[in-house]
């Protein structure tokens, strides 16, 4: 109880630690914005959609579940700033591998409402091109 007490007190002064680890890693930020715009990409963000967001969040990055609706509010607050163009170049100049995961997880979220709409298509196609990846890159298992 006095370990939540004193956690609660810490958010107030320094903020949600999710949030904070969002903002302070710019690739993760334009990471889970397209990742949200693969969300409203069919104009519908569907549970299934969003229960793919969370995992990826919790998985992949290692943000809480307790603090994924403030990751997404800060995005919803600060995401504005950044375009879909703007987001890609920060994966650019990373690895492949890295590349790829930002494939795959947009892929998961794609398919996670078992529906891929034609608009989630031409997002995903146009990612691929931007980052130099094989379509086939994203259906394979990573190494």
């Amino acid at each position: 109880m006095a370990t939540g007490l004193l956690a609660q007190i810490r958010n107030m002064f320094e903020g949600d630690p999710g949030v904070r680890k969002v903002a302070d890693d710019p690739v993760l930020s334009a990471e889970l914005l397209l990742l949200f715009r693969m969300i409203l990409a069919d104009g519908v963000a569907s549970e299934s959609e969003m229960t793919a967001f969370r995992r990826i969040c919790t998985e992949a990055f290692g943000i809480a579940e307790g603090s994924i609706d403030a990751v997404v509010e800060y995005l919803n607050e600060f995401g504005y700033e950044t375009n879909g163009s703007q987001a890609i170049a920060m994966f650019r100049d990373l690895d492949v591998e890295r590349r790829r995961q930002l494939a795959r997880h947009m892929a998961d979220i794609a398919k996670a409402d078992s529906h891929l709409a034609e608009n989630e298509v031409k997002l995903l196609r146009r990612t691929l091109d931007l980052l130099g990846i094989s379509p086939v890159d994203v259906v394979k298992p990573a190494t």
